[in-house]
């Protein structure tokens, strides 16, 4: 299992020298990956940054919302198509890097809608992503849908839902993305659904309730550990967290990000990483007993 961290902890700016930062203070953070947002993938000297991450250790995943012009479950064929090239240029940057992961909200628009997905829109989702993960499958890199509250997405905001969405798609390299952030709004409990996903589970954002320092707000994360136990689940278990004073104007508008509960991104890392390694010490314990 790797314990990472989303590069909006340390920075706003994924061009190559933000990129170089994350990846610097990911690595003294003490965590195996790093989590890049792809927001402009033409962004990055992918060569550079590769020799980083490989001089550090970093494993790399990348990430992203889609915006209203690249949405897959739009009913614009043209539309759908225009989403489907930035997610192969993702692709190819990735693979440059040297990455495994490809996760987020890749199936629709990250925003609020007005209304319910239609069917033809679905259609164009699933059909759009089940090619994507079919390329990706030939590059050796993992797909994952991730599941997001209804703020952010009509389509996945559950982990059965998502279950549905990716059997479906019908890519054996297409998994499940789950967040504890998005749960603690939308499922029942953080046990559950974790058990829903099962083996289709293969990503993890970790994120608490107020996107501010693990274990200060209101997300069960012992049961939420007991459930990846429970399930045997070894992928990538990522935190992720946003502050306005250091996410980029553009995404911390998106998520709504009006308050920061922290300023100090490589305090709340190293905090995040022992935090998560603490959970997942007390839970392989259990054993014992």
């Amino acid at each position: 299992m790797q314990i990472g961290c989303h590069g909006s902890v340390f920075t706003g700016s994924f061009d190559t020298e933000g990129t170089r930062l994350a990846v610097e203070r990911t690595a003294a953070a003490g965590f195996d990956l790093i989590e890049i947002p792809l927001l402009d993938p033409d962004l990055l000297d992918t060569a550079s940054v590769r020799a980083l991450v490989e001089e550090t250790g970093l494993g790399v995943t990348a990430s992203l919302g889609l915006s209203a012009e690249t949405d897959l479950s739009s009913e614009d064929p043209e539309v759908v198509a225009a989403g489907g090239r930035l997610l192969g240029r993702c692709l190819e940057v990735l693979t440059e890097l040297g990455g495994t992961h490809l996760v987020g909200v890749i199936y629709c628009a990250m925003r609020k809608y007005l209304e319910p997905a239609t069917a033809l829109g679905r259609q164009h989702s699933v059909d759009a992503v089940g090619r994507l993960a079919e390329r990706a499958a030939g590059l050796g890199i993992r797909v994952g849908v991730e599941v997001v509250n209804r703020y952010e997405s009509n389509l996945l905001n559950t982990s059965r839902q998502a279950v549905a969405y990716v059997e479906e798609a019908a890519s054996d390299n297409l998994c499940v993305h789950l967040d504890t952030y998005h749960m603690n709004i939308e499922e029942p409990d953080l046990f559950t659904p974790v058990l829903t996903a099962g083996e289709r589970l293969g990503y993890v954002h970790i994120g608490e309730s107020h996107r501010g320092y693990l274990g200060s707000g209101t997300v069960d994360f012992d049961a939420f550990f007991r459930a990846l136990a429970g399930i045997g689940y070894d992928g990538p278990v990522v935190f992720e967290s946003f502050s306005s004073a250091v996410v980029h104007p553009d995404l911390s508008n998106t998520l709504g990000i009006w308050r920061n509960l922290w300023s100090d991104g490589d305090d709340l890392a190293a905090h995040a990483n022992s935090y998560i390694r603490g959970q997942l010490r007390s839970v392989a314990s259990i054993d014992q007993h």
